[in-house]
């Protein structure tokens, strides 16, 4: 009779970062589950024999958590409650080589794209039958769709491309193929994800190619949104617009990251934009989608940013009003442009601007949530905490952005179901609803 080999190992898969590293884990599993392996994600659980930590190099803090968790783990390791310690991911890509000296119990370390010398390492076989297939570990009514890797602007403050390489785009048969294979796993709400979206397709079909995928994508049956993620700003094809405004599965969601409003630290950032060109590109946005929700990240304390430079930034914000905003301090990341210059802006400087930046954001989230209360939307449903329901409407994304709170008391909502939620209150960054049957 033919048996079934069982390895004895279990891996315990730890992910850090953001959601693109994420996808990355999830094709991890998926392939180590295809080799027999047991594996769990994010549990931390004790009887696991191999624990593989996937790592965030992206700035001061992301890079500290990282490097906490691999010594949290080697230390493990060294008192007997693990056999093997691998690492991966953007860290691993940028500081192997110091890395490798500083902490020895790591048995091998691994970059962003060698997920096949990972397996090998396991003396696990990479499944190329599985490309477009994974096992997700979002709530399953969700998940991230990463349509490229790489990155090829030149930012002055950024260090992903050299963690990720130059831009490669997947072709669109193949996203449409995994988008399917989502869906058929009762996915309804997917979220595209890259490092630049617009300069999705230049490389397969020498155009950028983004609202050709989103017409493939929105005739996928069973999803019901698409959501967009980390959209630049400088040369964005307006054809964007009309793609999500012609679909009502694209959510009217869009993730711009804009970085900063002065002309002069735009210049010295590279960022290849004007104020005055930013504030077009969102008056277009909102003109050919209306009601669209703009989400967009601010990096403050780049080096020489002055007062006036900051009250720039601080009038734009007020000006635009944009639906969800984050900042970032600014982090001095070596071999990056801007690393040739002095990190000047002392560091509490740069924390007293991100509190202003959020000040001003804060009384501009109330208002517009205050503005929904009477108004019914479809939410869509991810967990239960407490005594609520908790989810999201088509302008809202997971993790970031505001929650739609229902009493969980009063109704009773399925997980992973839309449902018609009418306002009844809101405060800066959570709306509260009652069912409308």
């Amino acid at each position: 009779m033919k048996t079934k080999t069982i390895h004895k190992d279990k891996v315990s898969v730890i992910t850090l970062g953001c959601s693109k590293n994420l996808v990355d884990s999830e094709n991890l599993i998926t392939q180590l589950k295809a080799n027999d392996y047991a594996v769990t994600h994010d549990t931390h659980e004790e009887d696991a024999n191999i624990v593989i930590v996937n790592t965030c190099g992206f700035i001061d803090l992301a890079k500290e958590e990282s490097v906490n968790t691999i010594l949290n783990y080697a230390q493990v390791k060294t008192d007997g409650g693990i056999e093997k310690l691998y690492v991966t991911g953007c860290l691993s890509e940028r500081y192997r080589e110091d890395l490798s000296k500083e902490i020895p119990e790591v048995d091998a370390w691994f970059g962003t794209l060698e997920l096949p010398g990972l397996l090998s390492k396991l003396n696990a076989d990479y499944k190329h039958d599985l490309i477009g297939e994974r096992i997700i570990t979002t709530p399953p009514h969700y998940a991230y769709l990463k349509i490229s890797e790489g990155c090829n602007r030149t930012c002055a403050f950024c260090a992903i491309p050299l963690m990720r390489g130059k831009h490669i785009s997947k072709p669109i048969e193949k996203l449409v193929t995994e988008a399917r294979n989502l869906a058929k796993r009762g996915v309804k709400e997917i979220m595209l994800i890259a490092q630049e979206l617009t300069y999705y397709g230049l490389d397969l079909y020498k155009k950028r190619a983004l609202p050709e995928l989103l017409d493939e994508l929105a005739q996928v049956e069973g999803i019901e949104w698409i959501r967009l993620h980390y959209a630049y700003p400088s040369k964005f094809p307006l054809e964007i617009f009309d793609a999500i405004a012609r679909h009502k599965t694209i959510c009217n969601y869009l993730d711009i990251p804009l970085q900063h409003a002065s002309d002069s630290v735009l210049a010295r950032m590279r960022r290849q934009i004007t104020n005055a060109e930013t504030r077009a590109l969102i008056q277009a946005a909102r003109e050919r989608v209306p009601g669209m929700a703009i989400r967009t990240t601010m990096l403050v304390g780049f080096p020489g940013e002055t007062e006036a430079e900051f009250q720039e930034l601080c009038d734009f914000v007020q000006d635009m009003k944009f639906d969800r905003l984050g900042v970032f301090q600014y982090s001095h990341e070596e071999n990056t442009i801007a690393h040739a210059g002095a990190d000047d802006v002392p560091a509490e400087i740069k924390a007293e601007r991100a509190n202003k930046i959020m000040e001003i954001q804060q009384a501009i989230s109330l208002e517009k949530n205050e503005s929904k209360i009477g108004k019914t939307y479809k939410v869509l449903f991810d967990r239960k905490e407490g005594n609520h329901f908790i989810g999201r409407t088509e302008y809202d994304s997971p993790e970031v952005d505001n929650e739609v709170l229902v009493d969980a008391n009063k109704y009773f909502i399925r997980i992973g179901d839309f449902a018609n939620i009418k306002i009844t209150d809101a405060t800066e960054y959570d709306l509260i609803g009652e069912v409308i049957q």
